[in-house]
């Protein structure tokens, strides 16, 4: 089989970075991450050329990674330079001795950097509609996206670098620029209203200090979201802070903390240029932009999480084919649930397939904890949350005392539709034994009174007991219906 490991290396202004990516091509996963802090853009900015230190650096760095790459061997390798690069006079010398190093660097076109960054988060978002804002060391991107496709885009100089020779012209400077160079692009007044995608590794360090400020619950970054008026706020917030204070927050280095100043004065002013209805945190950017831009019709159109967990848990599944016959069997008591809930479930199924491999005490915590915590793509808190709470209750927690954390990251509704979820699996558990089969001959029917009916052939009559019975009631108990079995 092919190698399907892909790696990029990302030179852009402030850093250069290596990532290996493996695991399925819908939902990539990182296998190594190494990054250098070159700092190219430094004499860009300032001369408009490469800081030549800078390229010392960053060369030997790229040595290093060359090195990395032919000892991997992945089966695809893609150099791609940024917004320093394309702005220094001295540019393409520069490139011209990475290309020297082995690696076939190519220079990507501002239009072409903002096309990735909005195709990242499409990637993650199959669904997203709104503003992709990438903010890199020399440039900021802004796409408009909508339908799984980029549309508009733009790539100003509002990099980090620049930010802060803005700002030092004096109060709202930065925002007078920003609304100024923004004019001319109508398109994004037609985005009020609309998301905020915020894509770079800056305004990832800004939504740390978010998470620690407001004792966020469950440290995971993507898709993490809060509200406009929130962002606007952690311009003083991050000021008051100071970078020594920052740099203790769990998840933000040392050398990002003193960038947070300028990141978190550019969101502010982005934030009062586009006015958005919330801003929210995409895991995926360029890097993963450019590996779905490679992918057939057909691949993108797959669900990142399904992707994701089918990938990881796999070869865990106690009986191949369950995941998806529990769900289809599902499916009739829980018609009402849209696309967004049902995947959901799906996952779930696809989770609870593997506790055979926990200590039965423990399989529910076991189930909660992979929900939670698992490297999975395209959910919030709130998403995992409900499949925690459905494998909590489907692998034999106590309906009544769920883990507290849930009730912080999801409303109560949903976690009440996911507890049914969790008592469908249980019945299912008792109905089949994890056999498929079992599955397709007694489906659970909705009669036109509304009850929940199982009606299983004689042959197979004994499979309906006592305490199939009452998982049954249980079920519709917490769907409000009546049941019974039909013999």
């Amino acid at each position: 089989m092919k190698d399907q490991r892909q790696a990029i290396v990302d030179i852009g202004s402030n850093s250069i970075r290596l990532v290996v990516f493996g695991g399925p091509l819908r939902a990539p996963s990182l296998l190594f991450n190494e990054k250098l802090m070159a700092g190219l853009g430094r004499g860009v900015v300032a001369q408009g050329r490469l800081d030549p230190e800078s390229v010392e650096s960053a060369l030997a760095g790229l040595a290093r990674f060359a090195a990395l790459l032919k000892l991997m061997k992945p089966g695809r390798v893609r150099v791609v330079a940024t917004a320093a690069v394309r702005e220094a006079s001295d540019g393409p010398q520069f490139l011209k001795a990475v290309r020297a190093l082995g690696l076939p660097a190519e220079l990507l076109s501002g239009d072409q950097e903002a096309e990735a960054a909005g195709l990242g988060v499409i990637s993650a978002h199959p669904q997203a509609r709104g503003l992709v804002a990438d903010m890199g060391g020399g440039s900021l991107e802004l796409v408009r996206v909508a339908d799984g496709a980029v549309h508009e885009k733009v790539s100003l100089l509002f990099g980090a670098m620049r930010v802060a020779a803005i700002r030092a012209g004096g109060q709202g400077q930065l925002r007078k620029a920003l609304q100024k160079a923004t004019e001319p692009h109508g398109w994004l007044n037609d985005l009020a209203g609309q998301p905020l995608y915020l894509v770079g590794g800056a305004w990832r360090a800004l939504a740390r200090v978010h998470m620690a400020r407001s004792q966020f619950p469950l440290p995971v970054l993507g898709d993490y979201s809060f509200s406009a008026e929130d962002a606007r706020e952690l311009k003083p917030v991050v000021r008051a802070m100071g970078s020594a204070e920052l740099a203790a927050v769990r998840g933000v280095k040392a050398g990002r903390a003193l960038q947070l100043d300028d990141a978190a004065a550019l969101l502010a002013a982005l934030v009062a240029v586009t006015n958005p209805s919330e801003v929210i945190i995409s895991a995926h950017g360029l890097r993963e932009g450019l590996l779905f831009e490679a992918l057939d019709p057909a691949l993108r159109q797959l669900d990142p999480l399904i992707e994701g967990i089918r990938h990881a848990l796999t070869g865990q599944q106690a009986v191949e084919g369950h995941a998806e016959a529990l769900l289809g069997w599902s499916d009739a008591a829980f018609a009402g649930d849209p696309p967004a809930e049902r995947r959901l479930r799906h996952a779930a199924c696809l989770i609870a397939g593997t506790s055979w491999a926990s200590d039965p005490d423990f399989r529910a915590v076991a189930g909660e904890d992979i929900a939670l915590h698992g490297n999975w793509i395209g959910v919030n808190a709130a998403d995992r949350a409900v499949m925690a709470m459905a494998l909590h209750v489907g692998l034999g927690g106590s309906p009544d005392s769920p883990p507290g954390i849930l009730a912080k990251l999801a409303p109560a509704d949903r976690l009440e539709r996911a507890k049914g979820w969790g008592y469908a699996l249980r019945l299912a558990q008792r109905l089949s034994g994890g056999a498929p089969a079992a599955l397709r001959q007694v489906p659970l029917q909705v009669a036109v009174d509304g009850a929940l009916v199982l009606a299983p052939p004689k042959a197979i009559a004994a499979l309906i007991d006592s305490a199939l019975e009452r998982r049954l009631a249980r079920l519709g108990t917490a769907l409000g219906r009546p049941t019974r079995i039909k013999r």
